[in-house]
């Protein structure tokens, strides 16, 4: 099939080289000029583990390529997706749909043939009735179905993700795009990835519903090591405890610092402005996002009572900066928070990520970035690890403890044992435990 992708940013480039790896011609179309430049040269604009080689190896078969000129991408395709951006809007909260709408008009008067459009971006329910209406409005003589078909891809695992997904969501009841998506997921179905058709309005739904779920799992979890710290307890166990019910499950159950990144903050407060505009508040959700962005504070003020209780004069070094391992997206990030309240109580700031740090250079300037883990904590009085890449999980704590100025580690990610820091002479403090 010929699967044209509108965006090239992370949703698009991911869901563009996958669909090319199963042997459809893909082209995935973006208006940045240097974005596309630098995808055709093999510069990848994001990092995401095995995206780069997955690239290649279909550009070299000639089943990817990449393009600035939308409407010769569009023409003649079976299916084109729209993958742009739909950050939160300034103001109010609700999803911008102001790139999905302008990517609508431009594939409408592009459009030569029968065709199916598919909305792959997260946009709030009925936003599919509004490029149907969009598409009614421009296009004359041809068959043209609007189809939601979200995303559900983690980052740092997208493409294992995209190649053996849990559930495949497509909304449309229209039986010619039925067919069309059906072809497009072929590979996957032969695999036995279960195809969950509904309506078009559930399955813009679903994904809100998804990821308001999982944030809601973090935030209890969260909550509970809190409630671990005041009686003695140890949340890592009760996380093994409730996780062993197949009714609760063990994943979204560690506790750390806060979610962050492109999806749970911007996805919550969409699903909460819906909510309201149909007067059907969710009061769960309205609660996950206060107590989130509550704790992302409330872990800066952990940090400086570990420094004694004042932060003015000391350096803190920050040991991962991105909102998760395995990617370099700084949005939203708890470090964005903690960074900011260390500062704000008189700290100097030292910072390493293995991957954002480049983004973190532009939306932290004020802090000192390192070549790695030991020169950040060079002379610190305290060390924290806000993120858990692997290279953070078997640091040589000894060296780490004789470089520092004071041997004081806060730990936000529970990934080490508290005794084996406790021996190598740090003062040390995690989540819930």
């Amino acid at each position: 099939m010929r699967i044209t992708m509108i965006g090239s940013g992370y949703v698009g480039l991911v869901s563009g080289a996958c669909f090319s790896d199963f042997g459809h011609d893909v082209i995935c179309v973006d208006k940045d000029e240097s974005k596309i430049a630098a995808l055709e040269a093999g510069r990848m604009p994001i990092f995401e583990p095995g995206l780069d080689k997955l690239v290649a190896a279909n550009v070299a078969a000639g089943r990817l390529t990449f393009t600035t000129d939308l409407k010769s991408a569009v023409a003649g395709a079976d299916a084109v997706f729209i993958a742009v951006g739909t950050p939160s809007r300034r103001g109010d909260g609700h999803a911008d749909l102001s790139y999905v709408f302008a990517a609508s008009r431009e594939i409408a008067e592009a459009v030569t043939g029968p065709i199916v459009i598919v909305t792959k971006s997260t946009v709030p329910v009925g936003t599919g009735d509004k490029v149907e209406a969009i598409m009614a409005e421009i296009v004359k003589g041809h068959e043209v179905a609007v189809v939601s078909n979200p995303e559900f891809l983690r980052e740092g695992a997208a493409i294992g993700d995209f190649k053996r997904p849990d559930r495949i969501v497509i909304g449309t009841e229209d039986v010619r795009a039925m067919q069309v998506m059906r072809d497009v997921y072929r590979p996957l179905y032969l695999n036995e990835s279960p195809i969950l058709f509904t309506g078009r309005r559930t399955a813009e739904l679903i994904k809100y519903a998804a990821n308001a779920f999982l944030a809601t799992k973090i935030t209890f979890i969260n909550e509970i090591a809190d409630l671990c710290e005041a009686v003695g307890a140890n949340v890592q166990d009760v996380s093994r405890g409730i996780g062993l019910d197949n009714r609760i499950g063990s994943k979204f159950l560690h506790a750390g610092p806060g979610y962050g990144g492109s999806c749970f903050p911007k996805d919550t407060l969409a699903l909460l402005k819906t909510a309201e505009d149909y007067e059907t508040p969710v009061r769960i959700v309205e609660a996950v996002v206060q107590v989130n962005d509550n704790r992302k504070r409330a872990m800066g003020r952990k940090v400086i009572k570990a420094l004694g209780g004042a932060g003015k004069g000391k350096t803190v070094a920050v040991l991962g900066l991105t909102f998760k391992p395995n990617t370099d997206d700084m949005r939203d990030a708890p470090s964005l928070a903690i960074v900011q309240s260390l500062i704000d109580a008189g700290a100097t700031v030292r910072g390493y990520d293995p991957e954002g740090m480049e983004p973190a250079k532009v939306m932290m300037p004020e802090i000192t970035y390192c070549k790695d883990a030991y020169e950040a904590a060079t002379g610190a009085d305290a060390v924290v690890i806000v993120t858990e890449w692997d290279v953070f999980r078997a640091l040589d704590l000894k060296r780490l403890a004789s470089v520092m100025g004071a041997p004081v580690m806060v730990d936000l990610r529970n990934i080490y044992p508290p005794s084996e820091v406790e021996r190598a002479g740090f003062a040390y403090s995690s989540i819930g435990r």
